[in-house]
């Protein structure tokens, strides 16, 4: 009896180290398998068996015994992270492994300006190859939905910044990153707005906010125009900006405005309309929220373009005409 149990003893000791030494031949002595550097992509479903297949597919000289040994040591096949790796040249059997456990999946960028238009900012998504595109254009009168919003019009709705996402995520995925991350900083800015802004909600202060925003890219004019609008909202007088008509115009624009277009009585139409347009024109970025929520305090009621990216400001009529005369005409 006691030599049966030495004798399985020994050979369970052995076993173990035949596996141990298999396992380093293999796997552990990190001989360089990745000869130049490669991609690979793991996809819903994908076992480690496919995993392999794909390394072998690319010139990547695994051992399938030892490698998923290895890995269900590791209990890496029940955590096989999707996503795009990147294989760099010199790469060992055993640092593709600690990636995949790791899941240290590539990161691709996609950046949405101030000023863009949810248009634009579409058109940037259905180009990016890098994403999952499960929205068409027949789609977008419905995409507030699908990002679980209750607003039904997308404009303005989404901050601009640069996201990052794995390969594969999904447009609905990254459009909803983008509206969660623009409704919490336009919330916390509603919560710190001056008592007497001219604006009675936070979508408001948000509509307001696009326009400064298309209407000057110069961080020290922001203030400054949002206190010409407020005055003038306040005095229920026009607001007459022109971003807010070539909004209206659409695919009309083309590059000027004529008298006919001043006159054109389009919803965004704010040489016609008083008040606010019924939504945003673009995405605003923080410092146009902030600004329009505290506005710079003066006279001024009217500014025109100097054609350097600044503008003249002037609290009349007849001092106005007079810049209009002097940059414009």
């Amino acid at each position: 009896m006691v030599r049966s149990i030495v004798a399985f003893t020994s050979l369970m000791v052995l076993g173990l180290l035949l596996v141990w030494g298999g396992m380093h031949h293999h796997i552990l002595k990190k001989k360089p398998v990745v000869m130049q550097s490669l991609s690979l992509e793991i996809k819903k479903g994908d076992t480690l068996d496919s995993v392999i297949r794909q390394l072998r597919a690319q010139g990547i000289a695994v051992n399938k015994f030892w490698f998923k040994i290895y890995a269900y040591r590791t209990h890496l096949d029940r955590m096989l992270k999707v996503g795009e790796y990147v294989l760099n040249k010199g790469a060992t059997a055993v640092d593709i492994l600690a990636m995949l456990k790791e899941g240290k999946t590539r990161r691709y960028a996609i950046t949405f300006p101030e000023g863009w238009s949810f248009k634009k900012m579409f058109l940037a998504i259905q180009e990016n190859p890098n994403l999952q595109h499960t929205l068409s254009d027949d789609d977008l009168d419905g995409v507030m939905q699908k990002i679980g919003s209750d607003q039904p019009h997308p404009e303005g709705q989404f901050f601009p910044d640069t996201y990052f996402f794995e390969k594969n995520s999904s447009d609905v995925e990254l459009l909803k990153r983008a509206h969660d991350k623009m409704q919490g900083v336009l919330a916390s800015e509603w919560q710190k707005r001056d008592k007497d802004v001219p604006v009675e909600s936070a979508y408001e202060a948000l509509i307001l906010a696009s326009i400064i925003e298309k209407e000057t890219a110069a961080a020290e004019e922001r203030k400054k125009i949002a206190g010409v609008f407020s005055r003038r909202l306040k005095k229920d007088m026009l607001l007459q900006t022109d971003p807010t008509v070539i909004y209206g115009m659409g695919n009309d624009y083309r590059g000027n405005i004529r008298r006919r277009d001043l006159r054109d009585p389009t919803p965004y139409n704010t040489y016609v309309n008083k008040g606010l347009p019924p939504t945003p024109i673009a995405m605003p970025g923080k410092a146009a929220i902030e600004a329009a929520l505290h506005p710079a305090d003066g006279d001024e009621l009217f500014f025109v373009a100097r054609g350097n990216g600044r503008h003249a400001f002037s609290a009349t009529y007849a001092m106005h005409e007079k810049y209009v005369q002097t940059y414009q005409r």
